[in-house]
């Protein structure tokens, strides 16, 4: 078959049909990025099963380092403006480094499906602090939001007690909203930094960080050896590549496409996710106390988002 027939006959009916549906690609991007975020509370509780925490985060950010490796001398920002440094410091030691190692350690104490749920108020509380450090619009009923999902984070918290899964929930769900506040403050930071920065150049500053921030975990000779099981190898590379790169990188050029609220919106199935994946393969139980605590925060962020997409229109 010639190129020219072989171009009107696959290439140009491919174009033509991604042309007509541009506008559905953001919103599957978005869908990818909160399937590998809600997957990934399991793979962790996987992984931290016979690894140091330190060293599966150290594991996922050098296979998300090697990944970069090619491109980096195009991505990293060799000159940071100098009134940027310290927003820089600030970024890095959030996310990824405070945000991860609470979360790595949350997931010890508590269960994917909870550790799910909690996360679903981050939202909110990026909402709350753009309002205190941009004066960004916060309504009433975000506000009436952010406090329904404290209290069903608070009965999923207090209400659940301890089982196979999750030993010491009340700690475990409390580093998790601690993550969660590091993640809100990493939203504030990026924002501001997004102006005179590339995404792609903080996102590679970030992994460098995360790798030299968690590698005492390299030298922990134990959890080394345990990756050789071709088990922990596989999750691991899944977290390293499809979750530290394909997530953030799916949902940072969704969120360049579409509204930033409808593309927020998104991040409510998180939980979702996260409950389904941990009970169908952890055989997490779903208790009455986790429904509860998971209906209060949804219906928090429903109101929360629901103000926050009427205000845009």
């Amino acid at each position: 078959m010639s190129e020219p027939l072989a171009r009107r006959v696959f290439i140009h009916p491919l174009l033509e049909h991604v042309g007509k549906h541009r506008n559905v690609l953001p919103g599957v991007a978005v869908l990818v990025a909160v399937a590998l975020w809600g997957a990934s509370f399991a793979a962790m509780k996987v992984a931290i099963t016979a690894l140091n925490p330190m060293t599966v985060m150290w594991a996922r950010m050098a296979i998300a380092l090697l990944c970069l490796l090619p491109f980096l001398p195009k991505l990293a920002p060799w000159r940071i403006p100098r009134k940027d440094i310290k927003w820089v410091a600030l970024l890095v030691v959030l996310q990824p480094c405070l945000y991860f190692l609470l979360e790595s350690h949350a997931l010890q104490y508590t269960t994917s499906a909870q550790a799910g749920v909690v996360s679903a108020i981050l939202p909110l509380l990026a909402a709350f602090g753009a309002w205190l450090a941009f004066s960004e619009r916060l309504t009433r009923i975000m506000i009436l939001g952010l406090f329904v999902s404290l209290m069903g984070v608070a009965w999923l918290t207090f209400a659940t007690q301890e089982e196979r899964t999750a030993t010491f929930p009340l700690l475990g769900n409390t580093l998790e909203f601690a993550a969660m506040v590091c993640a809100a403050g990493y939203m504030l930071v990026i924002k501001k930094l997004s102006f005179t920065m590339s995404s792609w150049a903080l996102t590679s500053l970030q992994i460098i960080a995360g790798f030299i921030f968690f590698s005492p975990g390299a030298f922990d000779v134990q959890s080394l050896n345990t990756l050789r099981d071709p088990l922990f190898l596989a999750v691991v590379l899944f977290l390293g590549s499809c979750v530290t790169l394909g997530a953030f990188g799916c949902y940072n050029w969704a969120i360049s496409h579409m509204p930033a609220a409808r593309a927020a919106s998104a991040i409510n199935l998180i939980p979702v996710v996260a409950a389904g994946v941990g009970c169908f393969f952890l055989h997490e139980d779903l208790s009455l106390a986790v429904c509860i605590g998971g209906v209060c925060v949804v219906i928090g962020v429903f109101l929360s988002q629901y103000s926050l997409l009427k205000f845009e229109s």
